[in-house]
């Protein structure tokens, strides 16, 4: 009986025991770019991304990035970026509502998020198409900018 005992006290214990979080716990709009002209998936020489209402910047003059992962604000249903493709500036809106989904034990919760609408300045940008709505931490592009 004691070994029973003994064993079930182990068992409780490594079961307890907190595991490490290998997944990802962001979750990020996934925008993949497109020159307008050809329709041909290109990533932009220089991009910088950063949010109005913030101080963040995402990206600063980065080059070839692509898909560019955009943050959205879980505590709001819409959010503004200033996104400079090659030099030139253009305002990116984003309404969407936002919900919590557990991942895992070990890694807790995050903010999924369901995009309602996406708009833009049209000054380097051509068009922005909504692939995907839901936001998750899963791969697969969200939005195809044009321009």
């Amino acid at each position: 009986m004691k070994g029973v005992f003994f064993g079930l006290i182990i068992l409780l214990a490594v079961s307890c025991t907190t595991g490490s979080c290998f997944e990802e716990t962001n979750s990020y709009v996934k925008a993949s770019f497109y020159l307008y002209s050809g329709k041909k998936m290109t990533a932009p020489d220089s991009l910088t991304l950063y949010g109005i209402s913030s101080d963040s910047v995402r990206y600063k003059k980065a080059s070839r990035v692509q898909p560019a992962l955009i943050p959205l604000n879980a505590s709001e249903d819409n959010c503004s970026f200033v996104m400079r493709i090659n030099g030139v500036n253009d305002t990116i809106y984003f309404g969407y509502s936002t919900f919590v989904h557990l991942i895992s034990k070990e890694c807790g919760y995050t903010y999924y998020h369901n995009l309602d609408s996406v708009n833009a300045t049209l000054h380097n940008i051509d068009s922005i198409h909504i692939d995907l709505r839901n936001v998750t931490t899963l791969d697969g592009t969200n939005i195809s900018i044009f321009y």
